[in-house]
């Protein structure tokens, strides 16, 4: 009797043993050592998509809850402040091994980045996997330093500072933008190759040679490198100045207007065509302008100057009429325009409304008016050039008037501003003709008048001005009066 008692007790513990034994193995799994599908991490816009493959066992240690995640250390590889890079979903992850596409954060910049794996239930960390080199590059395009002049000059003993330039001319994507990035500058040595200078967004020189900077993304390849600049010392007197053109020696005008720009200097003075500009006293210098332009830049103890010929390439047009002319009401003017526009395309307007039809470079006015054409150039530089001439009656300087007008309005909208008297007063009728002002003084005197009084800017007022006339005809007729002057 005691001894089935002692083995049902044996029985109890050894299952109470099997029980214990099996919730360990369920409650706790092994992760393997992530193994990386990459040597280095060259992340950008355009691709940020890497995989890492890891082991576990066992596989049926895993809750239906558990989640695998990836964790990436800092650049040193320490986990202390460590990124989530990615996190399964609950129980998508069963099966051993599991391969997990991950991505960077745009922050990542270093040689020795590692990432680790972790379950959620059980909880486990993997160990780290080998370190490797790591960068999103945020900016990967060519930039600009020196605003792009190729050149730069100092003086002997002294030292020129080259910069990257933020924003630039053009188009120019400054990594000064990102504040994320760090510069290495280099001095080529050869056709291929280069050393090492400095780190920064600037760099003093007081060596001559050719220097650029480039973005700092390690190991990784990128395009975010600068123009090549070559520096060089003088100990006095004159030396050369670069001068870039940000659209280029040739430019279309539609881009607006083309930046000069000039080495460093204490103070600068620019010249088109040998004549000084005035105020261009800057280091750019922005035109839309043909022509030769020269810098002179002081330097200090010495100076530079330089020139560059530049051309807007803006199609040459002409008109054959005058801005004001005259017909009769039954003439008509023909107006021509010539053009080196490519596949031009013509607009005419009369009083700024639009001329149905008028899309040729000629045009057969009949009507009195306002016009303009505007030539536009629709293949190439794209750009228009505008002319506005106006049609008007014949002027008559003898009109037909019956009485000796006594108020005039010499304002300049070419109604009733000079004196018109009837045409036995005026030239060719030997009629002397005597006008006073009321102080008595003689303003006009003549036995040849031609329609034409005031010729000259009487200073009139807000107040009214009252002249006096004196007739007198070869016949002895006298005719007396006054004029009043009105704005």
């Amino acid at each position: 009797m005691y001894t089935n008692k002692l083995n049902y007790k044996s029985y109890l513990l050894l299952c109470f043993l099997i029980f214990v034994s099996q919730q360990k193995v369920n409650s706790q799994i092994v992760i393997g050592t992530p193994n990386l599908g990459f040597t280095q991490a060259c992340a950008n816009a355009d691709f940020n998509t890497y995989s890492t493959t890891f082991v576990f066992s066992p596989e049926n240690g895993l809750s239906a809850s558990n989640q695998f995640s990836i964790e990436l250390s800092d650049a040193n590889g320490d986990f202390s402040n460590e990124t989530t890079l990615y996190t399964s979903n609950a129980g998508t992850i069963t099966t051993s091994p599991a391969t997990i596409n991950f991505s960077l954060p745009t922050t990542t910049a270093g040689e020795n980045y590692k990432i680790r794996i972790k379950s959620s239930a059980p909880m486990a960390t993997s160990s780290s996997s080998n370190s490797f080199a790591a960068y999103y590059k945020i900016q990967d395009a060519p930039f600009t330093i020196n605003n792009l002049v190729s050149t730069g000059v100092y003086c002997l003993g002294g030292s020129y500072l080259l910069s990257i330039d933020n924003p630039g001319s053009g188009n120019n994507n400054s990594p000064l933008n990102y504040s994320q990035l760090t510069f290495k500058w280099y001095k080529e040595t050869g056709p291929t190759t280069s050393i090492f200078v400095s780190n920064g967004a600037s760099l003093s020189v007081n060596q001559e040679g050719t220097y650029f900077v480039e973005t700092n993304y390690g190991t990784c390849t990128s395009n975010s490198f600068s123009n090549r600049v070559t520096v060089s010392s003088v100990a006095s007197g004159e030396t050369d100045a670069g001068i870039a053109s940000s659209l280029g020696n040739q430019f279309c005008p539609d881009q607006g207007a083309t930046t000069l720009s000039t080495i460093q200097g204490n103070s600068y003075q620019w010249y088109k065509d040998g004549e000084s500009i005035s105020g261009a006293t800057n280091q750019m210098y922005d035109t839309i302008e043909s022509g030769t332009y020269a810098v002179q830049v002081d330097l200090g103890s010495c100076f530079a100057s330089g020139a560059i010929a530049i051309m807007s390439e803006l199609f040459e047009s002409t008109i054959n009429v005058d801005e004001t002319n005259s017909i009769e009401e039954d003439e008509s003017l023909l107006v021509l325009i010539s053009s080196t526009a490519n596949n031009p395309e013509f607009e005419w307007y009369l009083d700024t409304v639009l001329i149905p039809d008028a899309t040729e470079d000629n045009f057969e006015a009949t009507a009195y008016g306002n016009y303009k054409v505007v030539v536009t150039e629709t293949m190439g530089c794209l750009g228009s050039r505008e002319f506005s001439f106006e049609i008007t009656k014949p002027y008559d300087p003898f009109p037909e008037v019956e009485n000796i007008p006594n108020l005039i309005s010499p304002n300049g909208d070419s109604i009733n501003d000079t004196w018109m008297l009837p045409a036995k007063y005026v030239t060719g009728t030997d009629t002397h003709i005597v006008i006073m002002s009321n102080r008595g003084e003689i303003v006009l005197q003549t036995t040849n008048y031609l329609n034409n009084w005031p010729e000259n800017d009487l200073n009139l007022t807000s107040i009214n001005q009252v002249f006096y006339y004196i007739i007198t005809t070869s016949d002895n007729e006298i005719k007396k009066g006054s004029i009043t002057l009105i704005k």
